[in-house]
C-alpha cells in the first residue's frame, strides 16, 4: 500500500516546515535546517526549492515577498497543524520504543 504524498515527514521536510516557523527566505531556511539539526540534516538548492514549491501548491507555506530572485516564505495554518501531527507522532513512536531499549 503506498502512502498518502505528505503524510508523513521526510526528515528535511520536518525541518523545513520547523525553521518556517519564523519568516525567512532560501538561503536562511538552508541555515537554519542546519542548526535546527545541529548539523545533522542539511538541504541542498534543489531539494529546498522543490519543496518549497511543492508545500507553496498544496497551502502548507505562503509566500510573503518577492525580491527579485529572492523569495521569502512563512508556514500557513495547514503547515502548522502538519508539522504538529508529525511532532505527536514522532514523539508517540519514541515513547512506544523506549520500554524495549
Amino acid at each position: 500500500m503506498a502512502r498518502e504524498q505528505l503524510q508523513t515527514l521526510t526528515e528535511p521536510m520536518y525541518y523545513i516546515l520547523l525553521a518556517l516557523t519564523q519568516e525567512c527566505c532560501g538561503v536562511d531556511i538552508m541555515d537554519k535546517v542546519k542548526m535546527l539539526s545541529k548539523g545533522r540534516v542539511q538541504v541542498g538548492p534543489g531539494t529546498l526549492y522543490a519543496m518549497l514549491s511543492r508545500f507553496e501548491e498544496k497551502g502548507i507555506i505562503l509566500r510573503t515577498a518577492e525580491e527579485g530572485r529572492r523569495k521569502s516564505y512563512i508556514i500557513a495554518e495547514a503547515g502548522r497543524e502538519m508539522l504538529q501531527k508529525e511532532f505527536k507522532r514522532l514523539k508517540t513512536m519514541v515513547e512506544d520504543g523506549a520500554p524495549y531499549l
